[in-house]
């Protein structure tokens, strides 16, 4: 976790905040319990809140925002391997916490993001308290297993092309924008490729069609169809 962010103390606004975005997940006394135990921090976008190999300490709940999760090879060549959204947590983080292992990923904000951090040791209680809970991490490990399934058979049997356009569609899904503030590098770096063959790819894109380019901007055009 990134003890840099500030913390924003609780009010009955913020508290009120939680109760309406967590309503569809958890019951009401676990909310309550999510109010006082957790530590809610706001980041600004392209931030690390949890690095590789640091100690996990707190579960992250998204409250606002999204966030990426990377893995990294030997060589340290990033690979982008899901988003987390409103109400999402990540599936390896809570292994980690099961297992006391270190963080096996890179987490990433997207934008603009708030996050509850959990203390770990909630979790096992919780996990016999609140049916809620226990539905929560087991939908969460589902949910992620499946990611993870997708990003491997991307790697396996898609080509670059495929890749690039898969990641583009997800970003503006993500983003809520078919406008995407990003730039070559940024994108090879996400795909573990190099800047010269997603520019390449990028001005093959913009001759069918598919997508304008700017300066560090990409406009999706539409995406549904591809």
């Amino acid at each position: 976790m990134n003890n840099t962010a500030p913390f924003i103390p609780f009010d009955i606004k913020c508290y009120t905040k939680l109760h309406e975005k967590f309503e569809f997940l958890f019951e009401p006394e676990l909310i309550n319990e999510i109010c006082h135990l957790g530590t809610l921090k706001k980041f600004e976008g392209g931030q690390v809140i949890m690095d590789i190999n640091q100690q996990v300490t707190h579960i992250p709940l998204i409250v606002s925002g999204s966030v990426k999760i990377m893995t990294e090879d030997e060589e340290g060549h990033e690979l982008l391997l899901y988003y987390l959204e409103l109400g999402d947590t990540c599936a390896i983080t809570l292994n980690c916490c099961t297992s006391s292992a270190k963080s096996a990923i890179r987490a990433v904000t997207e934008e603009s993001t708030e996050l509850l951090f959990i203390p770990v040791e909630q979790m096992d209680t919780w996990m016999t308290t609140y049916k809620k809970w226990r539905v929560f991490v087991l939908d969460s490990y589902n949910t992620r297993v499946m990611e993870l399934l997708k990003a491997v058979d991307n790697l396996a049997f898609h080509n670059m092309d495929d890749r690039l356009k898969r990641y583009l569609k997800d970003k503006v899904w993500v983003s809520k924008s078919d406008e995407l503030n990003i730039t070559h590098y940024e994108i090879a770096n996400d795909l573990n490729s190099s800047r010269v063959v997603i520019s390449r790819l990028m001005k093959k894109l913009e001759k069918e069609g598919l997508i304008k380019q700017g300066r560090n901007r990409v406009k999706i055009l539409n995406y549904t169809e591809w």
